[in-house]
């Protein structure tokens, strides 16, 4: 009932809030246009030595090549949209509507063609159905605006197919929480026919032997990964299982436990592996229980393993005395594991990493 009326008044946004909205575009406008000038001025081509054999005309002709040397934005700063959403707002109801939702528009501009479709949209016709659907879904309103600017590309898919994507989830006994978390994290999902979702479930599912329940918990935890890019999961996997030297119950539990570590690049899960179990002399059977060891950054284990062994805290045995849970090592921020792991305070900290 709340979110009828709220998908009725909004509508009425471009009135209730038309200063609010204008003052924001003109600040954002003026803003970009600053930024482009300061492009502009920066830009100076110089002109090269003229020799005294060079005609005229020959040296007119390069005066106006440089000219459009210099005046080429699109190739010489990628990081300038060549397309301003921000210079269509006071005139487009949509654009303010997408904005009251918490849509960012300049980084839809800075993705090439998305700029130009979002601006042919007509909020009546080409939104309100797709936020009604996702509405139904249990999606929050507060959401939209993340789950718009993550894939706008999602207003040119028929509904029809977006609805039998989520009763496939359905059927595959994909609870309600669990296909809300699955399209605020990877709204790109929906782009996948059911056919592809099936497919990689299924390598997802043969590979380590998942249990439906297991296959369910993987897919909701990190739902990017069905939906990433196939070779690079077949190399990493390919890392994990042949060159770290993990059991296939011992891989099952970790990919479960950890299902981003397929998405991060194969050299450096090997080089994290190596200094957790070689260097901190972790076993293959802590490394399973502390799966973010091989999530965490090498040079960050480094430093603080390194600072632990200078206290003589490094002791990660839980048979012996002092011991230290391997989790605790790369959990928070380096106060916290100062102050509660290490047991020492930030400036001898700060000392050590200047001198090691």
């Amino acid at each position: 009932m709340f979110f009828c009326s709220w998908i009725r008044n909004i509508s009425k946004i471009h009135n209730t809030t038309a200063i609010t909205t204008k003052c924001y575009t003109i600040g954002e406008q003026l803003r970009h246009l600053r930024a482009v000038r300061g492009v502009q001025n920066e830009i100076n081509v110089p002109a090269p030595a003229q020799t005294d054999d060079r005609s005229a005309e020959h040296r007119m002709l390069e005066k106006r090549s440089q000219k459009e040397v210099a005046l080429d934005f699109g190739n010489r700063e990628a990081h300038v949209p060549t397309f301003n959403l921000a210079a269509h707002v006071n005139n487009s109801a949509t654009l303010q509507q997408l904005l009251s939702l918490g849509v960012d528009l300049h980084s839809i501009e800075r993705r090439k063609g998305l700029g130009e479709f979002v601006l042919r949209l007509d909020f009546k016709q080409n939104v309100k159905p797709y936020l009604m659907f996702l509405a139904d879904q249990g999606i929050s309103p507060d959401d939209f605006g993340k789950m718009i600017t993550k894939n706008p590309l999602l207003f040119k898919e028929d509904l029809d197919d977006l609805q039998t994507r989520v009763e496939y989830l359905k059927s595959k006994r994909f609870s309600d929480e669990a296909r809300q978390r699955i399209l605020t994290h990877n709204p790109y999902w929906l782009m996948f026919s059911t056919r592809r979702i099936d497919r990689r479930l299924g390598y997802f599912q043969k590979e380590f032997y998942l249990s439906g329940h297991d296959l369910r918990l993987l897919a909701t935890k990190e739902p990017r990964l069905i939906t990433y890019n196939m070779e690079h999961i077949r190399k990493s996997v390919f890392t994990l299982r042949e060159e770290t030297g993990f059991s296939p119950k011992e891989l099952q539990s970790l990919i479960v436990r950890k299902p981003r570590l397929m998405m991060i690049p194969p050299d450096n899960i090997i080089e994290r592996f190596s200094y957790v179990h070689n260097d901190m002399g972790l076993s293959h059977k802590q490394i399973v229980q502390c799966p973010e060891l091989l999530a965490s950054r090498e040079f960050r284990l480094r430093e603080r393993h390194e600072f632990l062994k200078l206290l003589g805290r490094a002791q990660y045995d839980p048979q012996k005395d002092l011991y230290i849970s391997p989790s605790d090592v790369v959990q928070g921020n380096n106060f916290y594991f100062v102050r509660n792991v290490a047991k020492s305070d930030l400036k001898t900290f700060d000392l050590f990493l200047k001198t090691r």
